[in-house]
């Protein structure tokens, strides 16, 4: 795993909800090839916004309860939170530039 943190059942409150930064949580999974396809965009946008958001990955397969908490029903699912609270989503394989337009909206309110 790169950049982005390995969100887990155990530690969505910790990094998710109590996050100072806008955070995005790609929810995943290894048998997922669109979720493939994504998982480098997620990365690179890990690497490009350090420090100003929070980015990580959820493993559907590893972690039910968060996954159903959020209504999760197909993969990737992208939300966006701000404030602990779910502000955004893209369900299925968008362009790096739509995850980084809806990222840069919820840096620029935190502003």
């Amino acid at each position: 795993m790169g950049k982005a943190l390995e969100i887990t059942d155990a530690n969505f409150a910790e990094v998710v909800e109590n996050s100072d930064k806008p955070v995005l949580v790609d929810f995943w999974a290894e048998w997922c090839g669109p979720c493939r396809m994504v998982g480098p965009v997620v990365e690179k946008i890990a690497e490009a916004y350090e420090g100003q958001a929070v980015v990580g990955k959820v493993d559907v397969d590893m972690n039910p309860e968060t996954a159903m908490k959020f209504g999760i029903r197909s993969i990737p699912t992208l939300l966006f939170f701000r404030n602990g609270q779910l502000v955004d989503r893209v369900v299925g394989a968008v362009p790096q530039v739509t995850l980084e337009d809806k990222l840069k909206a919820q840096i620029a309110v935190e502003a």
